[in-house]
């Protein structure tokens, strides 16, 4: 069973689907606004939307006869604190360690 989180990740893996996301960070958009900057049809940006809005980042409505995009600025929050989790480590200075190891080695052979 696919979580939000895969959901997510799996909207945000697509560069097409991000662009969509960083036009919307502007404004709403209606659909046929969304679409024109790409060189691909309707049905598959349509598609796109589908796949943003199940991952909960982006709401679609219907205004009259047009259908508007609305970026749902909260849906990212449960992947960010999931990746800061990895920034509670601090970095590993690759040299220091090199330097570390040879010490020891040497050490170790006196």
């Amino acid at each position: 069973m696919e979580t939000r989180l895969d959901l997510v990740f799996a909207a945000l893996s697509d560069p097409t689907r991000r662009a969509i996301l960083t036009m919307l960070l502007e404004d709403d958009m209606a659909v046929t606004d969304v679409a024109e900057p790409f060189e691909m049809s309707l049905a598959a940006i349509s598609k796109h939307l589908t796949i943003l809005s199940r991952a909960g980042l982006i709401a679609q409505e219907k205004r009259g006869r047009v259908k508007w995009c609305k970026l749902d600025p909260g849906a990212l929050r449960e992947a960010s604190v999931w990746m800061q989790g990895f920034g509670q480590f601090e970095p590993v200075n690759l040299d220091a360690f090199e330097r570390f190891l040879e010490e020891e080695l040497r050490d170790d052979s006196i």
